[in-house]
């Protein structure tokens, strides 16, 4: 991208420059809806991917959608990259802009060919097509493209890093978009049933992404009460957003997708937050979903009956006797909680980067009955100061943190590719989270071992270096440095520019 964008203030003008440009270009209603949906916490918001990969992951895992971005090159660069290292297997498009084509308005022009270019029919359902900051700053009006070509949808969303706190939520804009598109389709008459046979019992919908397993398992908690699994949201297809809003209740199993769940209300679907995890949340929970559906007390307890047993008998087989933190991003943070406090173990610390809603409440209240401190809208630095502070036997969180607590020596995995990648709900979740724990646990020597081997060797700014003597600390001239840099009228103006 070529020059400095002078409608946006370009991609270094901070948040509350970006957020005024993008108001006084006609956006101010989308911000506003951005901003009440996703609310920022205390401090800003939580340190983040770019948000919109989230959007851009839900568009690539569907069937016959195309995905098409709007922004910087850099970004586009930087999300198409994350998107192919988590297994992406098609390809992304994208509209190039330089100054004088955002400012002139051929950037919408272009965005608008492409979409006509893209939208075949015998390939696509639907295209999407996804501002990020810059194009939604400038005020480029995705809500102008056609709605339809060809029968081909036409769905644009602003994704902006300063409207959308966490790439998690960034998910149910475009699921919440989605979804508003298919409800208005199905109101006006019949539309394809989703490609793979469905249960017609009536269908709980389970809102989040989960486990491949789990959805299996959470059906055999349901069918005592005569209820089934409809297919959950995010969708895989765009057929499959029918047969869900198609259910009886839903299921807010991750908390944070509120525009999603604004559509389902719409259509009339009772809600039902938290999950089935441990003994007393699945009792809970078969409970809550029962009377939702209007099951007989009879049927719910023939449930529980079935299904608390062997979540009771995993419990016991596998007891934690540790001291846990839990910390991260996907939104199940609260649920894995809940589960390891049930097998037994210590959890003062629960950290999540999603915000505090409706549906989290239940297990909330839960968790800090049972001794823990809920942090929502959570920094990197609060769950830092939690680990530091309680000094756990096992750490769960993101990449920084897990790095940080293994230079102190204390045993930590990464949420989302160790407990996300794993079963979460009945015997099975039981099992799973306590397999992890018994593992990571019994390998806290090693990482005291390592610190003592490692305690000469220079860190920070010396890592790396100590064998032969740790260079000399620079810190007060940094200090100085960045005194001089903040009394400069333009300071927050990077370097280079």
């Amino acid at each position: 991208m070529d020059g400095d964008l002078p409608a946006a203030g370009g991609c270094h003008g901070g948040r509350e420059t970006l957020l005024a440009a993008a108001e006084a270009a006609g956006k101010s209603e989308t911000m506003a809806r951005l901003l009440a949906d996703y609310p920022r916490g205390p401090h800003d918001q939580p340190q983040s991917m770019c948000p919109a990969f989230g959007s851009l992951r839900v568009g690539l895992r569907m069937r016959r959608v195309a995905t098409i971005l709007s922004g910087s090159a850099c970004c586009v660069y930087g999300l198409t990259f994350t998107s192919h290292f988590y297994g992406a297997r098609r390809s992304v498009g994208y509209v190039p802009f330089n100054s004088e084509s955002l400012v002139r308005g051929q950037l919408y022009e272009d965005i608008r060919n492409a979409v006509i270019e893209t939208a075949k029919p015998e390939l696509y359902d639907a295209v999407v097509v996804i501002n990020l900051c810059v194009p939604t700053a400038s005020g480029v009006p995705l809500d102008l493209l056609p709605k339809q070509i060809d029968g081909v949808r036409v769905i644009g969303i602003d994704v902006p890093g300063f409207g959308v706190p966490t790439h998690a939520e960034a998910k149910d804009v475009l699921a919440g978009a989605m979804l508003r598109c298919a409800r208005g389709e199905a109101e006006q008459g019949p539309v394809q049933r989703p490609r793979q046979a469905i249960d017609e019992r009536p269908r709980v919908t389970l809102v989040g992404e989960l486990f491949p397993a789990d959805p299996v398992g959470v059906g055999a908690l349901l069918a005592p009460m005569g209820l089934s699994v409809a297919p959950q949201l995010p969708a895989r297809e765009w057929r499959d957003l029918y047969a869900a809003l198609d259910c009886a209740v839903v299921a807010a199993v991750h908390p944070f997708y509120v525009a999603s769940l604004r559509e389902f209300a719409a259509a009339g679907r009772p809600v039902v937050g938290s999950g089935p995890v441990g003994v007393e949340g699945t009792a809970l929970w078969l409970e809550a979903i029962g009377a939702a559906a209007g099951v007989s007390p009879g049927a719910i307890a023939a449930a529980k009956a079935q299904a608390l047993p062997a979540i009771r008998a995993a419990l016991d087989a596998y007891p934690i006797d540790a001291r846990v933190t839990v910390s991260g991003y996907e939104g199940s943070e609260l649920l894995v909680a809940r589960l390891l406090i049930e097998a037994g173990a210590e959890v003062p610390y629960v950290g999540t980067a999603l915000p505090r809603t409706t549906w989290s409440e239940p297990d909330r209240e839960w968790l800090v009955a049972h001794g823990a401190h809920v942090q929502y809208r959570a920094s990197l630095e609060d769950d830092m100061a939690a680990m530091r502070a309680v000094r756990p036997d096992l750490a769960l969180g993101t990449t920084p943190l897990v790095q940080q607590a293994k230079e102190l020596g204390i045993p930590a995995i990464y949420f989302t590719n160790m407990v996300s990648a794993r079963p979460l709900f009945g015997a099975a979740g039981a099992a799973a989270l306590a397999g992890i724990v018994a593992a990571q646990t019994r390998g806290r020597h090693r990482f005291a071992e390592m610190v003592d081997f490692f305690e000469t060797v220079g860190t920070g700014d010396a890592a790396g270096s100590g064998w032969s003597g740790v260079p000399a600390d620079r810190s007060a001239a940094r200090e100085r440095y960045r005194r001089s840099r903040a009394a400069r009228p333009d300071s927050d103006k990077p370097v280079g520019v």
